[in-house]
């Protein structure tokens, strides 16, 4: 239980409302990536957050295969070692690939700038990214509104 008192399943900012009979909360669809609010009954909140602990005797398993701790110690020295075999058979070459930004990469491969506009010539700047099956991915007028917008410009860096 000690896991679920230092980080419980659920924020208590995200508890909206209480009445002693219902519970309010809100979190982010992943289907439609908006904010949805939710009111339940104590006994199916309580349901629903208690599902998330594991019964006694068994351990939470965070990672698992390759990057699991103890089996990625293991196979890390193999990876390198593989990884220095092909640098030596292509040389650099995955020093360069991590290098290039996607810009670079998606000129080399196709010959043109996807941040010039193919009708007029200027650079453009990413407003919004629409997937046919998702909709809106991202939307920059939204990160603005949210006031995200300031304390990411003054985390990135060049």
């Amino acid at each position: 239980m000690a896991k679920y008192v230092v980080s419980p399943p659920i924020a208590v900012r995200r508890i909206d409302h209480y009445d002693g009979q219902r519970v309010t909360y809100h979190y982010r669809s992943h289907r439609t990536d908006r904010m949805e609010h939710e009111t339940v009954d104590v006994a199916t909140f309580i349901g629903r957050m208690v599902q998330h602990t594991v019964a006694k005797g068994f351990k939470r398993i965070r990672y698992y295969g390759v990057q699991a701790t103890k089996t990625f110690a293991k196979v890390k020295m193999v990876l390198q070692a593989a990884l220095a075999k092909v640098e030596g058979v292509v040389k650099g070459a995955v020093k360069i690939i991590a290098r290039l930004t996607y810009r670079q990469r998606y000129a080399q491969s196709t010959g043109r700038d996807p941040f010039r506009c193919s009708h007029c010539g200027e650079e453009m700047e990413i407003w919004r990214i629409w997937q046919p099956t998702y909709g809106v991915i991202y939307d920059e007028g939204e990160v603005i509104k949210r006031g995200t917008y300031a304390s990411t410009a003054q985390r990135a860096g060049p």
